[in-house]
């Protein structure tokens, strides 16, 4: 388990049997993406299964949304997946506003994403 912070927002990784699970909380944007952007560099290479837990996301601008875009593209081109757990508004609306939604497979929780198999 490791932690980064940007101030007003932290991610936390943990590893999960069948995924690794980045914890984020506070506010992501264009000042605090930074350390998601690290640690999504640093758990995609594997090729495994990345659950982002927003749940504790209070506030995710377009950058924070680019971060993740990214880094989704990224984890798919190693032959991994990057899923979405606990969208709530008001960020569930701004992926929806920018149909970012349809690109993720979005679960409620963790525990929901670890019982769905993950995407071929």
């Amino acid at each position: 388990m490791s932690t980064a912070s940007g101030g007003r927002f932290t991610v936390e990784a943990q590893s999960l049997p069948g995924a690794t699970v980045l914890v984020t909380a506070g506010e992501l944007d264009h000042d605090t993406a930074e350390p998601l952007r690290q640690a999504l560099d640093a758990t995609w290479q594997d090729g495994g299964r990345l659950l982002v837990d927003l749940s504790r996301l209070d506030f995710c601008d377009s950058t924070g949304l680019n971060v993740l875009l990214h880094g989704r593209l990224a984890i798919r081109q190693a032959g991994g997946s990057l899923e979405l757990v606990g969208l709530h508004p008001p960020v569930a609306r701004m992926f929806h506003i920018t149909g970012a939604d349809r690109l993720f497979r979005v679960h409620t929780d963790v525990e929901a994403a670890l019982a769905h198999p993950r995407p071929t």
